[in-house]
């Protein structure tokens, strides 16, 4: 049996903090689904179809990473995809108390599991809505983004 997980965010953008999360889910899953929650109240700074071809372009030699957008509860883009796991990533304490809420509902919801990988150092301080704010403001976000000229 595949175990399969999903790695789910708006990756507005999908920054080195998110590829390490990835790295080490794959050291446990088969394979890793990279879901792009779409929500159509909230304005991204990326397009949606940059945004799928930025990670795709990341992983094009990792077959096991799939990327996909998906509207609606996570769990149930789990269960279309026969994931029983949720991937997420802790940089500090208040990402733990934040997710380890949405961890239990997804549980309550629909039986998904969440498996939290901390950061390490190097990438803890990484956040996208800081990169998002660099990159309006013309600075350079390469230290923090994988092929940043294909966002634009």
């Amino acid at each position: 049996m595949t175990k399969i997980a999903v790695f789910p965010g708006s990756f507005d953008p999908f920054t080195k903090g998110h590829e390490y999360i990835v790295k080490k889910a794959l050291e446990v899953f088969d394979e890793v689904i990279i879901g792009i929650g779409v929500n159509t109240s909230k304005a991204y700074l990326f397009e949606l179809s940059k945004r799928i071809e930025h990670i795709e372009l990341i992983y094009s030699n990792e077959p096991r990473v799939k990327v996909a957008s998906y509207e609606g509860l996570t769990t149930s883009f789990c269960i279309k995809n026969k994931s029983n796991h949720i991937v997420r990533g802790l940089r500090n304490s208040i990402d733990f108390e934040y997710e380890k809420s949405i961890a239990a509902m997804n549980f309550t919801l629909d039986k998904i599991e969440t498996v939290f990988f901390i950061s390490e150092d190097h990438v803890s301080a990484i956040n996208a809505s800081i990169v998002r704010e660099i990159f309006k403001s013309n600075g350079s976000i390469d230290a923090f983004v994988s092929h940043p000229e294909k966002l634009v």
